[in-house]
């Protein structure tokens, strides 16, 4: 996937200050092994639709969801539509 520079040079940075425990897969692997996520709020809010959220460290319990709280894939989710479910 093309990025543009400006997203680049803002994940650079949010790579920067992410402790990513899978290594930023999402980003080295082209965005291609990105889990699966909502949009909610008007894209306040990340939800994982991952079973593996429970045990992820940046997936925070809210009811029967879990908000994802990962700074580089809710900018993708954001900014990229990639895996995304949209919920209202």
């Amino acid at each position: 996937m093309e990025i543009a520079k400006k997203h680049d040079t803002k994940i650079q940075e949010i790579m920067r200050d992410v402790q990513c425990p899978t290594d930023f897969e999402c980003y080295k692997s082209g965005f291609e092994n990105l889990s699966r996520a909502a949009i909610v709020g008007n894209a306040k809010l990340v939800l994982c639709l991952e079973e593996k959220a429970k045990t992820c460290n940046y997936g925070l319990s809210y009811g029967y969801s879990y908000i994802c709280q990962c700074p580089l894939r809710n900018y993708i989710a954001k900014n990229f539509n990639r895996n995304y479910v949209g919920i209202s």
